[in-house]
């Protein structure tokens, strides 16, 4: 019997944290400038990116396109933004900083006094030096974002005001792969494309899913892979209202964002909250022996509500370091590319593979030796190399596995009673199996 997570535990033991950290920040930092929305040609430049590092399929819809209970938006297109003074000097310009327009803004130009224009201002009063992000895809309105120190400096008289922007009917931009396995069940990573000059939200969950899938192309696979770079919301509704038969096929997927910041791992479980994915997320942060946080399912956050929602109840949770809205840098200006981390961008992409090598891996046996103890010895399996500690935790992941294995319980839920990393489980029940002792 092989382990079919063989080679992605051999992928595990030679990463390179220090090289594939720079490799992803570096890419981040490419994809950082580029002003992204729900729809338009800054989503098809990042994915244009992307598609060097990965083969993307891409995916046009069109606006009007009814998917489920919502409809494709139109296509955004801004070219300039700007405000002048009373002396007709610019004191907010969107080629300075793509934050500066709310998204989703309609055209403006006109001139208004001070009064007019507050309304129309935003700010963040805590953080007088950071622009906050706003949008405002589905109302029909317009706005700047601007450091609230700026804000202040405003003096009364006429201002100049212009979004040269225009909404029309165009298309929402998405990206797929698809990584073939020996079985046709899914396992799927989603993450969203739509946030401008985020870098931990989410410029770290696109560098990151597009080097996990292409680490995952160069291993074999027991599952399908489906990497899916969408739109937030939008683009998720869209995929499963065109992919409903697909959508069956998925048995394990993890939203990924936020995963370039200094805090502590986090997994939130799936709506079902005991999916495999669930049990395998939680193992290895444990297993890890360091700061890390589980939380409970919540409809309120990414996609991994629209993927719970309840007529799909697909068991998708979501991994990311800091959760969204807890960290003061969170939708503004701040969250740049000071603030991310080439340590934790690795650190992220290594713990998405031991979650997947431990989900590959994972399988049910049967004990055929069930009554009493088989004896170990007598087949070599107690002569196993290494210090005695591990040689005592080699021999206990055997015991544990032979009582454990009546059909029922799975490797990893025999790995967590045992309190033994999975690997060591697994290694065991193939060394079992190899004897004739056990069978899946």
């Amino acid at each position: 019997m092989n382990d079919p997570s063989a080679s992605l535990r051999s992928l595990c033991d030679s990463f390179d944290a220090e090289r594939e950290g720079g490799g992803l920040f570096d890419l981040a930092a490419r994809l950082f400038p580029i002003c992204r929305s729900l729809t338009g040609e800054g989503n098809r430049q990042t994915l244009a990116i992307l598609s060097e590092q990965i083969p993307l399929r891409i995916h046009e819809v069109p606006s009007g396109t009814p998917v489920l209970d919502w409809t494709v938006p139109p296509e955004w297109t801004i070219r300039e933004a700007w405000i002048r003074d009373p002396q007709g000097r610019t004191v907010v310009d969107f080629r300075n900083h793509n934050l500066h327009v709310v998204g989703y803004s309609r055209p403006v130009r006109q001139t208004m006094t001070l009064d007019e224009l507050r309304p129309h201002l935003h700010s963040l009063p805590d953080h007088p030096d950071w622009i906050p992000y706003r949008t405002s895809y589905y109302h029909e309105t317009w706005g700047f974002c601007l450091s609230d120190s700026r804000k202040q400096s405003l003096v009364p008289g006429k201002y100049d005001v212009c979004i040269d922007a225009d909404l029309k009917p165009g298309h929402l931009t998405y990206g797929e792969l698809v990584l073939p396995g020996a079985k046709p069940d899914e396992f799927l990573f989603s993450t969203h494309i739509c946030h401008p000059s985020l870098a931990n939200d989410n410029a770290s969950g696109m560098v990151v899913a597009a080097r996990l899938a292409a680490l995952l192309a160069g291993v074999s696979r027991c599952l399908t892979y489906r990497f899916l770079f969408i739109p937030g919301t939008i683009g998720s509704i869209t995929w499963l209202a065109r992919n409903r038969e697909t959508a069956d096929r998925i048995r394990h997927g993890l939203v990924l964002s936020c995963l370039g910041d200094p805090g502590t791992p986090t997994y939130k479980q799936s709506r079902r909250g005991d999916a495999v994915i669930d049990r395998a997320a939680a193992h290895i942060l444990r297993r890890s022996g360091r700061p890390h946080a589980v939380l409970p399912f919540s409809p309120y956050g990414y996609d991994e509500r629209q993927y719970g929602s309840p007529g799909f109840n697909l068991p998708v949770g979501l991994f990311m370091r800091s959760p969204h809205g807890t960290f003061p840098e969170y939708h503004t200006s701040a969250d740049n590319l000071d603030f991310i981390r080439p340590e934790s961008l690795a650190d992220s992409l290594r713990r998405l593979l031991d979650t997947v090598a431990v989900v590959e891996g994972n399988a049910t046996f049967r004990n055929q030796c069930p009554y009493g103890e088989p004896q170990l010895g007598r087949r070599g399996l107690y002569d196993l190399l290494g210090g005695a500690n591990e040689r005592h935790e080699q021999q206990m992941a055997m015991l544990w596995v032979l009582n454990q294995s009546d059909g029922g319980p799975s490797l990893l839920e025999i790995a967590d009673r045992a309190d033994l990393p999975f690997s060591r489980i697994r290694e065991a029940a193939d060394r079992l199996a190899a004897a004739g002792l056990l069978e899946e």
